[in-house]
């Protein structure tokens, strides 16, 4: 008699199939999915006897699922221009933490910004990293959430040097002066405004004056307070020739907020040497001021750089690093237990996470702005749907006929 078993086994491993290039196609759009492929076994096999030569007849008994594997290749990757968003290109996984502290794996970078500043995954499971300390990261840290909130604070950093490109009229008549303000910033990153005061003494000669207003230093009287004067000289070119140097410790103290002393140079040469302080036939002016302090402020917009370092910019004109997102690698990636919501977690056949910076021990690089797609090849899959089609009908055929025969049989009887 036929054994039903036989078909019955190709219709099941069969009708596996089949959901799993369903699978497959339903996640075609699924951020970061990995495909899966379906492969058989033969089962074990009945011992009839032998043929006259000695060989062994053997009666297969069906067929099985023998695994259903992740195809782990590298999915496109599209820019996003989110800044959240992120792509992993080559080896490895994000790794994020929920709320029971279990570590969940995924290629998924399609982060956000919870209410609480931290980023975080489509399920709500905080990603993790080296998080900057000091505007500094180390990867050999614990790994922690990484916080990108806009409550971030860039801390005031005091001037300590200033400059100025600065022609003075070499036609001006004896006692024509000029000014040109100057914004700094104390300890405590309130700004105060200095002014820089030129007065003409004689040809290729020129006092100077550097004042703060009285109300910033508590002093009395409505004039400015002076922090430092001296002299100008330029030889027939218009060069500046006194002073050889920049002016140093310059000044500031008692000042009216209760920040450390201003003390700040005046640099009045380039790195090149040339001088910032010119004398020249045309009207007084200022081109440009610069200074090194700055206030506190307050993180606008962060980017994430390809070997996971995140850079924050921030209201007062600063830029800092605040992180660095961690990559994990698997000695077996089949050995990954897939958990939905495009995680993975580890089992004993996958082995041990290895986490450490994007770029390094064979990890891959990281896009930011950019998401990995679905690697799910819709025309190999439309092909392998045919094939396990016609697999299910030609077993669903072996069973009619199986009964056929079975009908046959009993109506011998007859």
């Amino acid at each position: 008699m036929p054994t039903f078993a036989i078909p019955l086994s190709g219709l099941t491993a069969s009708s596996e199939a089949l959901s799993t290039i369903a699978n497959n196609l339903a996640n075609l759009n699924t951020t970061g999915y990995k495909d899966q492929r379906v492969q058989f076994q033969d089962l074990f096999y009945q011992s009839l006897g032998s043929t006259g030569a000695g060989d062994p007849i053997l009666q297969g008994a069906g067929v099985r699922v023998g695994s259903i594997g992740s195809l782990f290749t590298q999915g496109s990757v599209s820019s996003s221009g989110v800044n959240t968003d992120v792509a992993i290109q080559g080896e490895g996984f994000f790794l994020s933490q929920g709320n029971t502290g279990a570590t969940t794996y995924t290629r998924a970078g399609n982060f956000s910004i919870d209410k609480n500043g931290f980023l975080v995954t489509t399920d709500g499971g905080q990603v993790l990293g080296y998080p900057a300390v000091g505007g500094v990261v180390n990867p050999g840290q614990t790994l922690a959430p990484l916080n990108l909130g806009t409550g971030q604070l860039s801390p005031p950093t005091a001037t300590t040097n200033v400059s100025a490109t600065t022609n003075l009229d070499a036609s001006a008549a004896v006692g024509d002066t000029f000014s040109t303000p100057v914004t700094v910033f104390d300890s405590l990153g309130a700004s105060h405004v200095l002014s820089f005061n030129f007065a003409k003494t004689a040809s290729g000669a020129w006092n100077y004056t550097i004042t703060i207003p009285a109300a910033d230093v508590g002093a009395a009287g409505p004039g400015p307070v002076t922090l430092n004067s001296g002299t100008l000289a330029f030889d027939g070119a218009g060069n500046l020739t006194n002073p050889a140097a920049n002016v140093t410790a310059i000044t500031a103290a008692g000042l009216a907020d209760g920040a450390n002393p201003l003390v700040f140079t005046w640099q009045l040469y380039d790195k090149a040497g040339s001088p910032l302080v010119h004398q020249e036939a045309a009207p007084s002016s200022t081109s440009s001021t610069q200074q090194n302090g700055n206030s506190s402020g307050s993180l606008v917009n962060f980017n994430i750089g390809s070997d996971g370092t995140i850079s924050g910019s921030f209201s007062n004109g600063r830029t800092a690093l605040l992180g660095q997102v961690a990559l994990a690698t698997f000695g077996n990636e089949q050995g990954l237990l897939r958990t939905g919501d495009s995680g993975f977690v580890p089992t004993l056949a996958s082995g041990q996470a290895v986490v450490g910076a994007p770029g390094t021990g064979g990890r891959g690089t990281l896009s930011g702005g950019a998401l990995e797609l679905s690697n799910v090849d819709i025309a190999s899959e439309f092909a392998a749907l045919i094939v396990a089609q016609r697999a299910f009908q030609a077993n669903a055929k072996a069973v009619t006929t199986f009964d056929q025969v079975t009908q046959d049989t009993i109506n011998l009887k007859q």
